[in-house]
């Protein structure tokens, strides 16, 4: 009696339907993405760019007059519109230097093993956690010219009280304050999880080399969080050309003052667009606003490319 393998089931072959489908559904996940994406994110920025090459009044939105690039003449030769230009780089200067150094050091700290290091971490995330109307408000009244607790700090020492709404330099300094209060924290956490992410070999090896804490922090933690710094650097430069909350509620004035000494282009793009009820111009500061955002992302992402290739040339 012969024995006889017995033959391998032969897999039925898939459908066209059945291949299709295969070749389709990781189109079909992430379509979600893609569709919330062109509904508000690529849309809105496409209709404003269109929508800035016309006279648009915000009481009568469906007539548009066809203008060009007239609101884009009309807003560079407005003298207002530079000085909320310069307003936004110097309170972007003043809010982002100083918290990215204050930042940097407190999570350097805080990767040190210290007694409640979970709770300051925690701690940090507080201001940041504070809604941007509540630490304004109590900012404007740490700021105030008769009863802020920063006058009579001052006075205390000698110094004549600063009437800090009124003045250009003071103003600013206060509301890159409330900018610095807030965000500090977040970037540090951001900071101490790009240390620990550092291998610990090098710190061992820089102690066995003599390397005091001081050259530690320069040679092996500051060339470990380059990629973490140039993204701070980044959002931190996003955040301060849209800069709008801080501002507004400081004073509660749209005009950033009575001589636009504090009024960034997010305040000037509203004032525009609410204020005055116009429209296109508004669309124009913001579409002004995008650009920027993308030349200074481009010329920090220039900057940390060549100083990479100038290292690794070394």
């Amino acid at each position: 009696m012969t024995l006889t393998a017995s033959a391998k089931p032969v897999s039925p072959r898939p459908s066209a339907a059945h291949r299709t489908w295969r070749t389709l559904s990781p189109y079909a996940y992430i379509a979600p993405f893609f569709a919330l994406f062109a509904a508000f994110g690529l849309f809105p920025l496409i209709y404003t760019a269109f929508v800035s090459l016309y006279r648009v009044e915000l009481q009568t939105p469906g007539e548009m007059e066809w203008r060009g690039f007239g609101n884009y003449t009309a807003l560079f030769g407005d003298e207002i519109f530079w000085t909320a230009l310069g307003n936004t780089f110097t309170i972007g200067v003043l809010s982002t230097v100083p918290q990215l150094v204050m930042a940097l050091g407190l999570a350097h700290l805080l990767n040190y093993r210290l007694r409640g290091r979970t709770f300051l971490r925690t701690a940090m995330l507080l201001p940041y956690a504070t809604s941007v109307a509540a630490a304004t408000l109590v900012f404007a009244q740490l700021f105030g010219r008769d009863f802020g607790l920063i006058n009579y700090v001052l006075g205390l020492v000698g110094f004549d009280p600063v009437d800090w709404q009124a003045g250009t330099v003071s103003s600013q300094i206060a509301v890159s304050t409330i900018v610095i209060w807030r965000w500090t924290g977040y970037n540090a956490l951001i900071y101490l999880a790009g240390m620990q992410s550092i291998p610990s070999e090098l710190y061992e090896a820089a102690e066995m080399d003599g390397a005091s804490r001081w050259r530690q922090f320069i040679h092996v933690t500051l060339p470990g969080l380059r990629p973490t710094i140039l993204f701070t650097v980044v959002v931190s430069t996003i955040g301060a050309t849209q800069l709008f909350g801080e501002p507004l509620l400081f004073e509660g004035s749209i005009s950033g003052g009575i001589s636009h000494q504090y009024q960034t282009l997010g305040l000037y793009m509203y004032e525009q667009g609410w204020g005055f009820f116009h429209l296109g111009r508004a669309a124009a500061i913001a579409w002004v606003m995008f650009l920027l955002i993308l030349v200074l992302v481009g010329v920090n992402a220039l900057i940390a490319h060549r100083r990479s290739r100038k290292e690794a040339g070394r």
